[in-house]
């Protein structure tokens, strides 16, 4: 069952539909109350892809989110994005009947094709975080977000003119930047959580760069550092450059030119060899890489300690 292939929901009418909903009243665009969503036992072990992108604020008992690898429960409430194509499943306690509060905003590409934010709504990293990587929203910023989703929905239930889809658009980019705003603020004030990560990374480059993976399997790649941190690669890279100004690659990189200095200063290695211990199948790019980052070549580096 767990390999059965996704259920795929093509509008949100269909979604109303499928939630035992009344048809929404804008085809293109949705607020739903979560207390009106209909659950079913049937539809436990099943996973769903949208094809529009939905934004929930959601608090559930009993009630738990996957997405990727990823379960979270919704006991605390949390906002969380997710755009079209991506698979998730909601897995509801057999034993227990949930009580969800919170709302749900469905947002079909339609709506916004022709606007500013057709064009910026993917350049928000949160769309492409794992559900544990969740914004955790203080009372205040609560009110402000449910302002916002209060004004969306009363506009599209206005009569509908020329101005509405602009006056709508606007809305939702309120929304994510007000968004973006908070999830730099919980970077920040979830410290000990987030320094954790860091720390863990630093551990994860260092014992990388002292094994044999560098020869044997090049550069880590974001990617790789992600995983291995069970984290998302936007949600670290978002982390990365709030704490350290930097973005993954950059750390990485920042990480490797250490060890390449190391290596110049306290070895008589060529820059070949210092090169190929690093990972790099060519010398060229390791010094153009190098040069890139410190403004000097291997060479100069090496000679300035002379």
């Amino acid at each position: 069952m767990a390999n059965k292939k996704p259920h795929r929901i093509k509008t949100i009418s269909e979604f109303h539909k499928f939630r035992g909903l009344p048809l929404p009243e804008h085809p293109l665009i949705s607020v739903i109350d979560y207390a009106s969503i209909k659950h079913s036992n049937e539809n436990n072990s099943m996973s769903w892809v949208l094809d529009f992108y939905s934004i929930s604020l959601k608090k559930a008992s009993h009630t738990k989110f996957k997405y990727g690898h990823q379960r979270c429960d919704f006991d605390e409430g949390s906002l969380f994005f997710m755009a079209p194509n991506q698979v998730f499943r909601v897995e509801v306690d057999k034993d227990h009947t949930p009580v969800n509060s919170g709302w749900l905003l469905l947002i079909h590409p339609d709506f916004i094709w022709g606007t500013a934010l057709a064009k910026t709504i993917r350049q928000y990293d949160f769309f492409d975080y794992a559900i544990n990587e969740a914004l955790f929203l203080s009372p205040k910023e609560e009110a402000t977000i449910n302002n916002v989703i209060q004004n969306i929905q009363q506009e599209y239930q206005t009569s509908i003119d020329k101005f509405s889809k602009q006056i709508i658009s606007t809305h939702i980019e309120n929304l994510l930047s007000y968004s973006e705003r908070f999830y730099h603020r919980q970077f920040i004030t979830r410290e000990k959580a987030n320094h954790q990560i860091l720390e863990r990374l630093e551990k994860l480059l260092i014992d990388y760069f002292n094994s044999d993976d560098l020869v044997t399997k090049g550069l880590p790649t974001v990617q790789y550092v992600s995983e291995k941190l069970n984290v998302s690669q936007s949600y670290l890279g978002s982390l990365l450059r709030v704490i350290t100004g930097q973005n993954t690659q950059q750390h990485i990189h920042e990480k490797l030119i250490e060890k390449a200095k190391e290596k110049l200063s306290t070895t008589n290695h060529s820059i070949s060899e210092i090169a190929y211990e690093l990972g790099f199948e060519h010398s060229q790019s390791f010094s153009k890489l190098f040069k890139s980052k410190t403004q000097l070549s291997p060479l100069e580096f090496r000679q300035s300690f002379f």
